[in-house]
């Protein structure tokens, strides 16, 4: 068929394979899969609870990590509760709006992701950096603006993919081997011309995460030069210890990203339950392990995190 006869047309709904290949596990899948939902939403809500409750932790990187955990929750209810129904209900169905909406949330959620973390890689250089400058640079009204731009971006470099996907033909079924609507998979159902598509998905992924890695990378070789110039061996270990949380986060957050994205685009022969669930653990892990990291890690959050629960025990 000519591309030239091929009429716009996107089918009512699609079907959601869940993880191809694996649909007789499905079932004991979904054991790991709900317990990591209900650690996301216990461990991003005390976060977001402790943060809000204790004065102390009212600064921007602690506001920083708030939007992180808005983040986390948002990109998991998006997919998880989806995804459970698929492997509990085989309720594979999804409705084409839905389908598109689905899509356009989840990209747009992990483009704001890579935006807020490059938000909190800035914090770190100034805080280090420059450090008698930072109060008055790093205000509240500056992380808010941050994070709506951050949040700008991703909303706005996936705002044509849903109109570009309604402008194709789809005559090769309505099946998406896949747990979630995934924007190559949805476009690779589709017949004719899709080069505009693959190149604007690509390129926008590559201008989020290429651009965002680009000057993380700049701004800790700037933090390093930085701390190598401190005299004191004490100082230099506290200015690393200040970068340590974030750069644990980075590199959960960027090591899944990068994997699944260049299987997908390289990984020809890796067999496609390889790709979905590389693509699930990359909008699992993170928020997973988020609230653990700085919990851990940030002496403020884990005290507060105790007297938030010694409260909650003194008044039942």
């Amino acid at each position: 068929m000519s591309a030239a006869n091929l009429t716009p047309s996107i089918p009512d709904t699609f079907l959601l394979l869940g993880i191809p290949g694996l649909e007789a596990a499905h079932l004991w899948i979904s054991v790991p899969v709900c317990t990591m939902y209900v650690v996301i939403i216990v461990g991003n809500c005390t976060l977001l609870l402790v943060i809000a409750t204790e004065p102390a932790l009212h600064r921007p990187m602690c506001y920083f990590l708030c939007m992180l955990a808005a983040i986390d929750l948002g990109s998991s209810a998006c997919i998880q509760p989806k995804l459970l129904c698929i492997f509990w209900f085989q309720a594979r169905e999804i409705n084409a709006g839905a389908c598109l909406a689905q899509l356009f949330f989840i990209h747009s959620i992990s483009m704001t992701w890579s935006g807020v973390l490059l938000a909190m890689a800035l914090d770190r250089y100034v805080a280090i950096c420059a450090p008698l400058q930072y109060n008055s640079v790093f205000t509240s009204r500056l992380v808010a603006k941050l994070c709506m731009a951050a949040l700008a971006r991703g909303m706005l470099l996936m705002s044509p993919c849903p109109f570009l996907i309604k402008r194709l033909s789809f005559c090769r079924g309505n099946v998406i081997p896949h747990t979630y609507c995934e924007h190559m998979a949805v476009v690779n159902l589709a017949c004719g011309n899709t080069i505009v598509n693959q190149v604007y998905g690509l390129s926008a992924a590559l201008f989020v995460i290429g651009g965002d890695l680009l000057f993380i990378g700049l701004s800790y070789c700037l933090i390093v030069r930085a701390v190598l110039r401190l005299s004191s061996r004490e100082a230099r270990i506290k200015a690393f210890g200040t970068c340590s949380s974030h750069i644990c986060v980075i590199l959960i957050s960027y090591t899944p990203a990068l994997f699944s994205f260049f299987t997908h685009r390289f990984g020809h022969h890796v067999s496609p339950h390889i790709h979905v669930i590389l693509a699930n653990l990359y909008f699992m892990l993170p928020p997973l392990l988020h609230p653990i990291v700085y919990g851990v890690r940030i002496k403020a959050i884990r005290e507060g995190v105790v007297r938030v629960i010694l409260r909650g025990t003194v008044s039942s």
